[in-house]
């Protein structure tokens, strides 16, 4: 049985190594290619007087899809925004059981924005009269919204977890 588990663990680390390279890539990418877009929007305005017509709309649309990208990196690596006055008021144990619910509340609330995008998503989609913006459909572009919720609840989910085992670990050594 334990060898069952920790296979399993190293394909789940596997798996989450491979999302995390997947992520920093496309956010790579992405950044770079807001910076050549808009450099060359500069330059074809500064030269012939005229840009890409279809550029400043998808340069905003690229700034939000780095943004919330972002927050999915943000999320995994614990750098998101948080209050955090609970762990100076209150002692070790108890905070470390508070992490676990105050991931596992993050990680409820974000499920809740992914249903609501995917609905916002749908219904877009199936209106079918959104606008096209590089041969791109306005539900399309705004598949980031579900795509990054629900990377964010997965990050807090894993974070819940693990914080569940140090909680349960400390509690076995007090």
């Amino acid at each position: 049985m334990s060898t069952l588990l920790a296979w399993i663990s190293r394909g789940m680390q596997q798996i989450g190594r491979l999302l995390e390279r997947l992520e920093e890539t496309v956010l790579l990418l992405l950044l770079a290619a807001m910076i050549i877009l808009a450099c060359a929007q500069i330059v074809l305005r500064d030269i012939w007087g005229g840009g890409l017509s279809w550029a400043d709309p998808l340069l905003r649309v690229m700034v939000l899809w780095a943004g919330l990208l972002g927050a999915v990196v943000a999320t995994k690596m614990d750098k998101h925004i948080s209050i955090d006055l609970a762990s100076h008021l209150l002692p070790k144990p108890i905070f470390r059981w508070l992490r676990v619910v105050r991931y596992l509340f993050a990680t409820g609330i974000c499920l809740v924005l992914t249903w609501v995008a995917v609905d916002f998503v749908g219904q877009e989609a199936g209106q079918g009269n959104g606008q096209v913006m590089a041969g791109l459909a306005s539900w399309q572009l705004n598949l980031v919204f579900p795509i990054a919720f629900a990377g964010i609840a997965l990050r807090f989910l894993i974070s819940s977890v693990r914080s569940f085992r140090v909680a349960l670990s400390s509690r076995k050594g007090a």
